[in-house]
C-alpha cells in the first residue's frame, strides 16, 4: 500500500514538472514570435517614415505601389497640346512624374519631365545641381502643336535629397501644383467598349482623366546598376486611348522592348495604320538592353487595340 503512495506522488511530481516546463517553453516562444514582429515591423514603419519626408521635399503627395516604390504624378494640365485635330489630355501623353526605390545606397529615382522647349535648359541646369542624372531628352510625337520635350531622369543617394532636386526643377516649369482637395473621378463614359478593348489586348486597365491606361509588363526581370528595376518605375509598355467621338480613339504610348524585337513591332504596327514617331533609349545602364518604342494613331478603339495586340504578341510580355 505504502508502495503505491510513494508512486503516485511520485507521479504528480513528475506531471507538474513537466507542466512547469512546457509552461516556461511557450512563453519563451511567444516572446520570440513578439521581439520577431516587432523587428520585422521596423523596417516597415522606417520605410513610411522616409516616404514621408520625401512626398515633404516633392510638395505633393505620392502613390504607394508595390515592389517597395512611390510614385509622383505631376500632370501638365496648364498645356494644350494638339495633334490631328486632338486636343491631347494629360493622361494621355503629357504626365511628368517620379518613382523612387529604396535600396542600400539609399534610394533610386526614376521618371520622365514633360517640358515645353523653353523650359529644357533651365531644368536641366537645376537638376544637375542636384545630383540628377539626364538618361535621355527627346520627342514621343510627331507634329504636335506645341512642340513638347520629354526629359528621362534618374538617380541614387539620398532619397530627400533628390526629391527636393527634382521639386525645385519641376518649379521652374508651369507644372499645376497637387489639387488641393482630390475627390473621386466620376465615371466616364469613353464612347468605345472599354471591356473589348481590354480582351483584345488581353490586359485590364484603369480611366485617369478621360483616358484609358494599359500597362503591360514585360517578363524578364530588368535591372539599372544591379538594383531591380519593378514595371512601376517606367519599364512596362504603356498603351493609352483617348476617346474622340464615334467610337474612336487617339492612341499612344510606348512599347518596352529588346533589339531583336523592334523591327518585328514596326512593321507589325504600320501595317495596322499606327505610326511609329520615335524610337530611341530611356535609360543608360538597365539590363537587358531596352529601346522604347512611341506610336500614334487616330481610328477606330476595337481596330486599334487588335493593332496593338497583333506587336504585341511579338514581344516577350507577360501574359
Amino acid at each position: 500500500m505504502l508502495k503505491m503512495v510513494v508512486q503516485g506522488n511520485l507521479s504528480v511530481r513528475i506531471l507538474k514538472i513537466f507542466l512547469t516546463a512546457l509552461i516556461t517553453i511557450a512563453s519563451l516562444y511567444c516572446e520570440t514570435v513578439a521581439t520577431a514582429q516587432t523587428t520585422s515591423s521596423a523596417p516597415a514603419n522606417a520605410t513610411a517614415s522616409n516616404w514621408k519626408q520625401v512626398e515633404e521635399a516633392m510638395g505633393r503627395p505620392g502613390q504607394i505601389l508595390p515592389s517597395g516604390v512611390i510614385r509622383f504624378g505631376m500632370p501638365r494640365k496648364d498645356l494644350h497640346v494638339v495633334l490631328d485635330s486632338v486636343e491631347i489630355k494629360a493622361g494621355l501623353a503629357l504626365g511628368s512624374w517620379a518613382a523612387f526605390k529604396q535600396d542600400s545606397g539609399g534610394a533610386m529615382v526614376m521618371g520622365d519631365l514633360v517640358l515645353t522647349e523653353d523650359e529644357v535648359e533651365p531644368v536641366m541646369t537645376k537638376l544637375q545641381e542636384g545630383g540628377i542624372q539626364e538618361s535621355a531628352v527627346h520627342n514621343h510625337l510627331i507634329g504636335e502643336s506645341p512642340h513638347v520635350m520629354y526629359v528621362h531622369i534618374a538617380g541614387h543617394g539620398d532619397a530627400v535629397r533628390m526629391a527636393k532636386a527634382i521639386h525645385d526643377a519641376v518649379a521652374l516649369t508651369k507644372t499645376p501644383g497637387p489639387d488641393a482637395s482630390p475627390v473621386a473621378q466620376p465615371a466616364v463614359e469613353l464612347g468605345f467598349d472599354q471591356k473589348q478593348v481590354e480582351q483584345v489586348l488581353g490586359h485590364t486597365g484603369k480611366v485617369n482623366g478621360g483616358v484609358l491606361q494599359i500597362g503591360v509588363p514585360r517578363a524578364e526581370t530588368i535591372t539599372d546598376s544591379g538594383m531591380t528595376v519593378p514595371p512601376s518605375m517606367g519599364v512596362a509598355t504603356a498603351l493609352n486611348f483617348q476617346p474622340t467621338g464615334n467610337g474612336k480613339a487617339a492612341i499612344t504610348g510606348d512599347f518596352v522592348l529588346l533589339g531583336s524585337e523592334v523591327n518585328p513591332v514596326i512593321k507589325a504596327l504600320r501595317q495596322n495604320g499606327i505610326a511609329v514617331t520615335a524610337l530611341h533609349n530611356h535609360m543608360l545602364t538597365e539590363e537587358p538592353r531596352l529601346f522604347f518604342m512611341h506610336f500614334w494613331a487616330n481610328d477606330d478603339a476595337l481596330k486599334l487595340a487588335k493593332g496593338l495586340r497583333s506587336a504585341l504578341d511579338l514581344t516577350n510580355s507577360a501574359k
